[in-house]
Formats: C-alpha cells, sequence, structure tokens
C-alpha cells in the first residue's frame, strides 16, 4: 500500500501508468469489449465500474490537452442512437480534472478496435454500460 493511490488502482495498472510515456494511449473497456484478444497489455479491473476508475487515474494521469483529441469514445452503430448517458459522467469527470476543454473524437466500433490495437495498454473492467469505452492519450508531467 501507498499513500495517496486510490486504492481502485492496482499495482499492475500503476507500473503501466509510470511506464507510459507523452503520447501514449490507454484503453478503459468496458465489460463486453474484447481486451484480451486486442491488447499488447492488459491489466484487469473486474468488478469495478468505469467512471471510478477513469477518476483515479486522471488523479495521476495528464491527458494531452495539446492534440485536439486527447480522449477517444466508441460510437454507437445504431443510426440516430441517444448519447450513452455514461458520457455526460465523463464529462464531469474530466472538466473536474482539466483546465482546458477536452474535445472527444468519436470512432466507430471498428475503428475504435483498429486504435485500441496500438494503444500502450487496456484496462479491462467490469462496466455494463453499453458504449462505454474510451482512449486516453497522456499528457507531459509538468510540475
Amino acid at each position: 500500500m501507498l499513500k495517496g493511490i486510490p486504492s481502485i488502482i492496482s499495482p499492475e495498472l500503476l507500473k503501466i501508468l509510470m511506464e507510459m510515456g507523452h503520447g501514449d494511449e490507454i484503453v478503459l473497456a468496458d465489460a463486453n469489449f474484447p481486451a484480451k484478444s486486442c491488447a499488447q497489455r492488459l491489466a484487469r479491473c473486474d468488478g469495478h465500474d468505469l467512471p471510478p476508475l477513469l477518476e483515479a487515474i486522471l488523479g495521476l494521469f495528464p491527458l494531452d490537452v495539446g492534440m485536439e483529441y486527447p480522449i477517444m469514445l466508441m460510437k454507437s452503430e445504431q443510426e440516430g442512437a441517444n448519447q450513452p448517458t455514461i458520457w455526460k459522467r465523463y464529462r464531469e469527470i474530466i472538466n473536474k480534472y482539466e483546465v482546458e476543454t477536452v474535445e472527444f473524437q468519436y470512432l466507430s466500433r471498428f475503428e475504435f478496435y483498429e486504435q485500441a490495437k496500438k494503444a500502450y495498454a487496456i484496462i479491462a473492467t467490469g462496466e455494463k454500460a453499453l458504449y462505454a469505452n474510451m482512449i486516453l492519450k497522456k499528457g507531459v508531467i509538468t510540475d
């Protein structure tokens, strides 16, 4: 155990976050995502929902706000589908940690899969919300 590290961050996940450099990407995957078949590195956070994990990660991990889209989301394939309600929660969490407005990029399912295969790591969660998958691009530590 360490002080200041949220308990939802496992030793394996902490190691991954520490290893990542500027511009590396990490996927936070919902329970339906094919994490094992897409991952170069896989960490499991089964039983945890994605919003508390996102909040814990953003307390340690800067987003690459110099990029147009430091966050990518998987959009629904259904025409006219409503925006997933979990995205509103993501926006609230991100606004809590980022001074600048962060824009989301929306990828189709197969575009998202291809981007995920290039990511430094995939974190498999127990999140049951549909279209809850996201990719974060790591920024730089300035202090």
